[in-house]
């Protein structure tokens, strides 16, 4: 059976999304151009969200003290021993890639594209960080070079926001997702299902609230609970006051959760692996690509696809 989005997956994946764009290979490339956080540095706030460790998720090549450049080299050799045609995109991935001035950014963003087999660039950042002026800029960018500016929503829950310390609502959000389509640029969204106080309900209803809105590209993780946070140091003290998925029990939401999205989302991934010496819980000990096929599988078991329940 072949699905609307064009193959026979029963969700929207990415893999086959970059296959038909590029007609190739691409691989993102991390790097850490040194930047900090409103939540974090002052202007918002000082203690950050207390989920965040960006240690978590960052390659070992991702040092600030390195040129981009340096980063994009040492990242693509690890890729091109494997697939030596392979093509990359530029991921600023760590803190906040939109948070200095535009000039600063510019220059960053510029290097970047400069680099020999750099076919385009993903923005990481928060949605209260878009300046007018950089999203002229970026308007421009789009037309010239494969652009994805991704925010972190998280949830799309005030009262999950305002524990978790985030220092925006979703309203933040709906208008940064708004002010990109207006200026026809891609957009992805972070999300996390499990952070605390949520029901199950309220966690599948944020597929239903960002179904509405003109997101292309969707990453959805589990709550990992992670060393040097704020949460991490909750759990720790008091770890029966906190939900911590099974990983058959987070599966089925998963599930539950793709037969809510608009079947036009491209989805990313569906669960996040911390490294073990910072994971705290949960201990599920499983590479991405198996949870991808354990999701693919039980997908099958249900007879089920992408946008199953959607409207």
């Amino acid at each position: 059976m072949q699905y609307e989005w064009g193959h026979s997956k029963r969700y929207n994946d990415y893999g086959n999304y970059v296959r038909k764009i590029f007609n190739e290979k691409v691989q993102k490339i991390s790097v850490n151009a040194g930047f900090t956080c409103p939540n974090r540095d002052g202007l918002k706030g000082t203690e950050g969200c207390t989920f965040c460790n960006n240690d978590a998720f960052k390659p070992v090549y991702c040092q600030s003290e390195i040129s981009i450049t340096k980063q994009l080299e040492k990242g693509i050799e690890i890729f091109r021993k494997r697939h030596p045609e392979t093509k990359y995109i530029a991921y600023f991935q760590s803190y906040t890639n939109t948070y200095g001035k535009l000039s600063h950014l510019i220059s960053l963003y510029e290097d970047a594209l400069s680099y020999r087999g750099i076919t385009g660039l993903i923005i990481g950042t928060r949605p209260d960080c878009l300046s007018d002026e950089l999203l002229d800029y970026l308007e421009i960018l789009s037309k010239k070079t494969y652009l994805v500016v991704e925010l972190g929503v998280e949830s799309t829950n005030d009262q999950t926001l305002k524990i978790v310390n985030r220092q925006h609502d979703f309203e933040t959000s709906r208008k940064a997702i708004l002010e990109l389509e207006n200026r026809k640029i891609k957009k992805g969204v972070h999300l996390i299902l499990g952070l605390p106080g949520e029901t199950r309900e309220q966690m599948l209803d944020h597929a239903k609230v960002l179904s509405d809105l003109p997101v292309n590209f969707l990453k959805v993780h589990q709550l990992q609970y992670v060393k040097g946070t704020k949460l991490g140091e909750d759990f720790q003290k008091n770890p029966l006051q906190f939900n911590i998925f099974n990983i058959d029990e987070y599966i089925e939401l998963v599930i539950d959760f793709i037969e809510r999205t608009s079947p036009s989302i491209v989805l990313e991934r569906f669960a996040s692996q911390t490294p073990y010496e910072l994971l705290l819980a949960p201990g599920w000990k499983i590479k991405n690509f198996e949870f991808m096929h354990k999701v693919e599988k039980r997908l099958e078991e249900r007879n089920t696809w992408q946008g199953k329940y959607v409207k």
